[in-house]
């Protein structure tokens, strides 16, 4: 079983014990955040993948990523600079 990550608002804990709920295509962009905290992403078609997380970090640059890649990282934006696969399913 794959575990994802995601902050539950009412407790300073990380909650790790659940999947995702909602999915939904990302239009990777400089400028717009993802509509929700994604708590990942699914990398449909290979290549590097550019995000803003929420606690803060801004324009990470994840190298070399699979196909069928799922990122456990809480993202609010993906940016189109540097983001290279395609395909990508925000999980939240």
């Amino acid at each position: 079983m794959v575990t994802y990550a995601s902050i539950d608002p009412g407790s300073p804990t990380v909650v790790t014990d659940y999947p995702a709920s909602h999915a939904a295509a990302v239009t990777p962009s400089n400028t717009t955040d993802l509509t929700y905290v994604a708590r990942g992403l699914y990398i449909g078609v290979a290549g590097n993948v550019t995000l803003d997380t929420q606690g803060g970090e801004s324009s990470v640059l994840f190298t070399g990523l699979l196909a069928g890649t799922i990122l456990p990282v809480l993202t609010t934006r993906v940016r189109s600079t540097g983001t290279t696969a395609t395909s990508i399913v925000a999980l939240w």
